[in-house]
């Protein structure tokens, strides 16, 4: 795990109490953080302002997401590899 203190607190946002969420934006950040553009971080950082309820339902494909980037994003951490 990275000293970056801003990564740290990312990831501790991340942490939602849901093994899911937390294993699907765990795998996220571990993946695909460092790499992303500032405007996709961006985004990141408003899906983590989301209830988990909704976020349950969009990551599990019972809803779709209303924001078209969000939902794009939602979708690109869905098929990150476990």
């Amino acid at each position: 795990m990275s000293d970056d203190p801003e990564l740290k607190r990312i990831r501790w946002r991340c942490r939602r109490g849901m093994r899911e969420l937390d294993q699907l934006f765990g795998r996220y950040l571990d993946r695909s953080w460092a790499t992303e553009s500032e405007p996709q971080r961006v985004a990141f950082l408003r899906l983590l302002d989301c209830e988990d309820d909704k976020l349950w339902r969009w990551f599990m494909g019972y809803e779709q997401c209303p924001d078209a980037e969000l939902a794009a994003l939602v979708e690109r951490i869905r098929q990150l590899p476990a």
